[in-house]
């Protein structure tokens, strides 16, 4: 017995360290789980379809079901995302779907009270200029981003306030600092966690968030620690800047469960209260509080302590513009969110008896949250498998009608910011037609030679 359990337990242990831990699904990379996941099942699949696969498959399977949470396993066909003629378009496709994206925008703008103020939306996700203006015209003048096109494209889409959310340093920060010179009117801000981030911006118009980590251990300065936090308020004035506020992503969450998630978000909020305190005991109002991607966003709404501060408090969900198969699973109590964008792939090959594959890989659908990388929208006996660049197998349940090759299907992702960013161009679809087609504006970085910007400018 030892014998067999020793390499079973070798496999389990290597394997468990490339899963998905709680809350930390959308930063595991694509490249840490693909080799190991070229041999896993997909849901649904029998005992006997895995047969010949790997020798402790069922140990592994066992270890991957477990991490696979908040993720929708099927989601109903609706007519409105029907294209009614495909023959001219090459897939994969991405469709996006204007009238439900005004609906969840909306809806978001409904949960906030009705104030658009209060939302500063990441447009990590949204990424096309189309979507920027459409949140614009419907009163969205706050923004976040994470890179410097982002930031160029708020700026040229009408956005009034715009947050660089993540840490700029050498030629990106320049490059902040141009546009921001670029764009007059449009206050632009970056976040800081020291005093040699803040002496950077001297002599520029950028205002500073200082960026508080709640835990996500990603970036920012333990919340805990109030003293060097109220040190570096004072630094910034020091400097000749503004100090904007304090930022507060608190992503670590996302793969809890509720009521823990709102549980211990909302501890987490009690101590960000405690630091503004802090602060302001220091002689230093916070002008502003940013908390909340989408898998906390109803965490912040029900936290007591944002209603009537003294402090302008505003949420950041983004992926919750367009939504997807995680986000719909970890937000069941918040009704009126439909999938926004989807990706259009054909069935190209039938390999084997239950398996059909089609032409929406990883380097279409992205795989960085991990297998199955989306869904199959009306087809729950249509189950993903894992992804190679091109290729998408799909395991079909017994006893079910495959789809033929030359088939469509409508592919759900399960991390749809990546995604659009795989993609140079969307569909706009209304009713059922092709309506245009839009640039994904912000897909990727700028040019990585600064002077070719300077150059650009001049």
């Amino acid at each position: 017995m030892q014998a067999v359990n020793e390499p079973i337990a070798a496999e389990t242990a290597s394997f468990r360290a490339c899963l998905p831990q709680a809350g930390g699904a959308r930063n595991l990379s694509s490249s840490s789980l693909y080799t190991q996941l070229q041999f896993l099942p997909a849901p649904g699949m029998t005992n006997d379809a895995l047969s010949g696969h790997h020798p402790h498959l069922s140990v592994i399977i066992a270890l991957v079901m477990s991490t696979q949470k908040f993720m929708l396993t099927e989601f109903p066909w609706d007519q409105r995302y029907q294209l009614s003629s495909i023959a001219d378009v090459l897939t994969p496709a991405l469709l996006l779907y204007p009238e439900i994206l005004a609906a969840n925008i909306d809806r978001t703008v409904e949960l906030l009270d009705g104030d658009p103020d209060r939302w500063r939306v990441h447009i990590k996700t949204a990424k096309l200029s189309y979507t920027v203006r459409t949140l614009v015209a419907r009163g969205i003048r706050n923004f976040k981003c994470a890179t410097t096109l982002e930031l160029l494209l708020a700026c040229q889409c009408g956005a009034a306030d715009v947050l660089l959310a993540y840490p700029s340093v050498g030629a990106n920060a320049q490059r902040v600092q141009a546009i921001a010179a670029q764009f007059p009117g449009v206050q632009v801000s970056i976040l800081a966690e020291s005093a040699e981030q803040i002496r950077q911006w001297r002599g520029s118009q950028v205002g500073i968030f200082l960026d508080v980590n709640p835990g996500m251990n990603r970036t920012g300065i333990d919340q805990n620690n109030a003293e060097k936090i109220v040190a570096l308020v004072h630094e910034i004035p020091a400097n000749g800047l503004d100090f904007r506020g304090l930022h507060y992503y608190d992503g670590q969450y996302g793969g809890v469960a509720e009521p823990e998630r709102t549980e211990q978000a909302h501890a987490g909020y009690h101590r960000l209260l405690n630091l503004v305190n802090e602060v302001e005991r220091g002689a230093r109002h916070v002008p502003e509080v940013i908390t909340s991607g989408t898998p906390t966003f109803p965490c912040s709404l029900s936290f007591a302590g944002f209603r009537n501060a003294q402090f302008i408090h505003r949420v950041s969900p983004g992926t919750i513009v367009y939504c997807d198969a995680s986000s719909l699973a970890q937000l069941p109590n918040l009704r009126g969110y439909r999938p926004v964008v989807l990706v259009l792939a054909r069935v190209v090959s039938q390999p084997s008896l239950g398996i059909v594959t089609c032409d929406a890989g990883h380097k279409a659908v992205s795989a960085d949250a991990g297998v199955p990388t989306c869904l199959v929208i009306g087809h729950p006996e249509l189950a993903p498998r894992a992804p190679s660049e091109e290729h998408l197998p799909l395991a079909v349940q017994e006893g079910a009608t495959p789809p033929q090759v030359g088939e469509a299907v409508y592919l759900l992702p399960r991390h749809i910011c990546p995604t659009v960013n795989n993609f140079d161009n969307a569909l706009l679809v209304r009713k059922g037609a092709i309506e245009s087609i839009e640039q994904v504006s912000a897909r990727g970085h700028e040019s990585s030679l600064l002077r070719t910007k300077q150059k650009a400018s001049s």
